[in-house]
């Protein structure tokens, strides 16, 4: 199995942990919880700040022990926008689950007291439509680059079946502003219906990276480096959660010259 490649335990509680460690890289961290009604979860990061992602379900949700929301509108990550919270570093969270729950929880480094938690309502989230035929996408921005945060770069992404995404290719993986920014990133899949599967390709200039991997329901993938182009297949629509960070928070891409042609005039 690609090491790009995370496959979610089965079960109850945290099915998928990425850490900076177990990455390989400096930034981001992300982790899912499914979680039955009753149960709880908590997070507390000294130095890193925390975007929490309903995908599915109800809860309730406290910031440093005082209520902060009853979160979650939308039993399936297909249905529309997410309900989100945003956690400052140094700040300590619990979620009670209402229903059954998904829970996403994306980190990456941010200064203590830096901002108050709050709420990113469903009705916050602007969705933006990328693309034409066949390469046509809805992007839903949760925490995007015009939004108060230290780190995180926040988005969801529904691909309808048989159609590409993240495409033409793009990268950024230098720290060569303007022209491009330094992203790690980690794409979380969901498929629908869930006996489905997608594909993703991440690969560099100099193939050096060049990786294809199939992707089901409950996947992550890394993206340390490269171009990151996925398509769903016929029959099967397509969620993912993209979580990007770096060391500086702004979202600029390098495309494929050789797809150039894609593009719009």
């Amino acid at each position: 199995m690609s090491r790009l490649l995370v496959k979610p335990r089965a079960g109850t509680g945290r099915v998928v942990d990425v850490t900076p460690a177990s990455a390989g890289w400096s930034h981001v961290g992300f982790a899912v919880h499914e979680l039955a009604a009753g149960d709880r979860e908590a997070g507390h990061f000294a130095e890193r700040e925390t975007c929490l992602v309903l995908v599915s379900g109800i809860g309730f949700v406290a910031v440093d022990g005082r209520a902060l929301a009853r979160v979650g509108e939308r039993r399936s990550p297909f249905e529309g926008p997410p309900d989100s919270v945003y956690v400052p570093a140094g700040a300590s969270w619990t979620f009670v689950a209402e229903t059954a729950v998904t829970l996403a929880v994306c980190t990456a480094p941010g200064r203590p007291g830096a901002r108050p938690a709050r709420r990113i309502d469903p009705g916050a989230v602007t969705d933006e439509i990328r693309g034409e035929g066949s390469n046509l996408r809805t992007v839903r921005n949760i925490l995007p680059e015009g939004a108060e945060a230290d780190s995180l770069l926040v988005v969801e992404v529904i691909t309808p079946a048989g159609h590409s995404s993240s495409y033409p290719p793009h990268k950024h993986d230098r720290d060569a502003l303007p022209a491009e920014s330094l992203l790690e990133e980690t794409y979380y899949f969901r498929v629908n219906p869930k006996q489905g599967f997608a594909f993703q390709r991440i690969y560099t200039d100099d193939r050096s990276l060049d990786e294809a991997v199939a992707v089901e329901d409950g996947d992550v993938t890394l993206v340390p480096r490269g171009y990151h182009p996925c398509a769903a297949i016929h029959g099967y629509d397509l969620y993912y959660l993209n979580v990007m960070a770096g060391p500086r928070r702004t979202w600029k891409f390098h495309n494929a010259a050789e797809h150039a042609w894609l593009l719009p005039a």
